[in-house]
C-alpha cells in the first residue's frame, strides 16, 4: 500500500505514540486513582471497580473492530476518530460528577482507544519504507511499554502531591497529548481511501462483547449473578466461534490457532 506520510516520516511516528501513550496510560493509571475517584464520586466497591472494568471491556471487545475499520474506511480517518473521541471522553471523566456518568465516559474512552490504538501501529509501519520498518515499529513498541510502566508512577505522583480533586487532572491531561497527535497528523499525513468493499463482523464484536462482559459481571458482581452472568459468558462465546467459523470476513481468523506459535503467545497472554 501507498505510504501514508507527507514529508519526514518521524512525525507520524511521533503521532502515534502521542495518541496510544494516552490509550496505554490511562489502562494503568486509572488504578492508582480509584480510591480517590470513589471517595470524591461514591458508590460502592463494585461500582468503582468498573471505571477500570468498563474501559478494559471495551478496548478488549472492539480493538479487532477498530482494526477492520481502518481498512475500510482508511486509516488516518479512523485513527483520527478515535483520537476525537477519546478527548471528548477524558474531559467527560474529568467533569464527570458522579459515578454512573464517570463509568459510562470511560466506556467511551475504552471505545475511542479501541479505534485508536491499532491504527498506530499501522500509521506507523505505513509511513516508513520496508528497510527502516522494523526499528521504528520496535521504537513505538518500546514508548508504548514505557508509557504503560509510567502510568502508576504518574498517577501515584498526582495524587501525592496534589489535593482531593487533583485525579481530574490525570484526564485533563490527556487532551494537550490528543491536540498534539491531531496537529502533527493534519500536516504530515495523506489519508487514505481504505478499501470500501471490506465488510466489518458486527456479529463477532457483539458476541464479543456479550462475552466479555458478562465474564465481567460473574467476576466483579458477587454470587447472585455469578452462575446467570456466567452461563451467559459461555454461551457467548460458543456462539461467538461458531460465528467466526461461518464468516467469509470474520473479526479472528480460528485458522490462525493452527500455527502453534500463535497459539503458545496468545495461551501464554491469557495465563
Amino acid at each position: 500500500p501507498p505510504s501514508l506520510s507527507r514529508g519526514k516520516p518521524v512525525y507520524l511516528l511521533a503521532a502515534a505514540v502521542m495518541a496510544s501513550a494516552m490509550g496505554f496510560i490511562d489502562s494503568s493509571v486509572t488504578a492508582i486513582a480509584l480510591p480517590t475517584i470513589r471517595a470524591s464520586l461514591g458508590g460502592t466497591l463494585a461500582t468503582a471497580q468498573w471505571v477500570q472494568a468498563g474501559y478494559l471491556l471495551a478496548v478488549t471487545a472492539l480493538v479487532l473492530v477498530g482494526g477492520a475499520m481502518s481498512d475500510r474506511f482508511g486509516v488516518v480517518r479512523v485513527f483520527q476518530g478515535g483520537i476525537v473521541a477519546f478527548m471528548a471522553a477524558s474531559l467527560l471523566c474529568a467533569i464527570a460528577p458522579s459515578m454512573p456518568l464517570m463509568i459510562a465516559a470511560r466506556v467511551l474512552q475504552g471505545v475511542g482507544a479501541a479505534f485508536m490504538v491499532p491504527g498506530s501501529m499501522t500509521l506507523v509501519s505505513r509511513a516508513y519504507d520496508r528497510a527502516d520498518r522494523g526499528r521504528a515499529l520496535g521504537l513505538w513498541a518500546a514508548a508504548s511499554t514505557a508509557t504503560t510502566a509510567a502510568g502508576p508512577i504518574l498517577g501515584g505522583l498526582v495524587l501525592t502531591l496534589g489535593g482531593e480533586g487533583v485525579w481530574r487532572v490525570i484526564f485533563a491531561m490527556n487532551l494537550p497529548l490528543g491536540a498534539g497527535a491531531l496537529w502533527l497528523l493534519a500536516r504530515h499525513a495523506i489519508p487514505d481511501q481504505g478499501r470500501p468493499g471490506t465488510k466489518v463482523d458486527i456479529w463477532g464484536a457483539v458476541l464479543a462483547t456479550l462475552c466479555l462482559g458478562a465474564m465481567a459481571v460473574a467476576l466483579t458482581e458477587g454470587e447472585a449473578l455469578a452462575l446467570p452472568a456466567g452461563g451467559l459468558a459461555i454461551a457467548a462465546a460458543v456462539a461467538f466461534l461458531w460465528v467466526e467459523s461461518r464468516l467469509k470476513a470474520p473479526m479472528i481468523r480460528l485458522d490462525l490457532f493452527a500455527n502453534r506459535q500463535f497459539s503458545a503467545v496468545n495461551l501464554a497472554t491469557l495465563l
